[in-house]
């Protein structure tokens, strides 16, 4: 525990909390994402971190990151609040489902399903491209969409650990013909109260690490809004195709863990 104490808070912990939060906040701002799929598994490599705390705290973490990003998005006019509440909603129930279910669930097949999702996802991005005029209506029918949408988001973050932003964002774009910039503004506020909801209770089972958390979300707080203005100079073309090469390095990690995971 010494060792552990020693690596967590010393001079190079808080230089590699201020990068992992630079890295993570400059993401979050150009594609919509909270960051947790870098924040992970760098705690993890670099600061031998355990999978629950990394995971407490990048959620933490991602609370203020997400709060600029949706700042910066608004002032665009780039956030739908009302679907972004529904998809929320939805979300927060479905993390309860999918922690409850588990136990019960074959962690492999689910990351090679999650895997083959995002393969689908990334094909598309290079056929759909969003339009930047492109407003989301909101009618009963995509209302329904939404809370399915968000329950289903929220089931397989809590399965698998895998953010929101990383299928709201296409989802919005492909399915709903959302432009990209409303997506990922939309994406980031329903992080927000997912993201409060989930850090409450690894809070009570102490699986956060504050001063990491804290500084990795101040750090990630500074490239944000950067990222964000990025977003905006970026074609929508461009965007699909860099949002893609995103994707396939989360589609590499999550193939690798299942790889991982069936040896065991």
């Amino acid at each position: 525990m010494q060792d552990e104490q020693a690596i967590t808070r010393g001079p190079r912990a808080y230089l590699s909390f201020v990068a992992i939060g630079l890295t993570a906040g400059l993401l979050s701002g150009l594609f919509g994402v909270g960051g947790g799929t870098v924040i992970v598994p760098l705690l993890v490599l670099l600061l031998r971190f355990d999978q629950r705390r990394a995971a407490g705290t990048s959620l933490a973490a991602i609370v203020p990151t997400a709060s600029v990003g949706v700042i910066s998005y608004a002032m665009s006019g780039s956030v739908a609040w009302i679907p972004a509440l529904i998809l929320a909603a939805g979300a927060v129930v479905g993390a309860q489902l999918g922690s409850r279910l588990l136990p019960r669930i074959s962690q492999t097949a689910l990351r090679w399903g999650f895997v083959a999702f995002l393969v689908l996802v990334i094909v598309s991005l290079f056929v759909v491209i969003p339009s930047r005029g492109a407003e989301f209506e909101l009618t009963w029918l995509s209302g329904a969409g939404l809370a399915v949408v968000g329950v289903v988001t929220g089931v397989i973050a809590g399965l698998i650990g895998v953010g929101g932003g990383v299928i709201v964002v296409p989802v919005l774009m492909l399915l709903f013909g959302t432009s990209d910039l409303v997506a990922k503004g939309t994406s980031l506020l329903m992080m927000i109260p997912t993201a409060l909801s989930g850090t409450v209770g690894n809070l009570r089972h102490r699986n956060v690490d504050l001063v990491a958390a804290g500084t990795i979300g101040i750090s990630a707080c500074t490239m944000t809004a950067l990222g964000a203005w990025l977003a905006t100079l970026i074609d929508p073309q461009a965007g699909n195709m860099l949002f893609a090469a995103y994707l396939v390095v989360i589609a590499v990690q999550m193939s690798i863990k299942a790889v991982r995971g069936r040896g065991r």
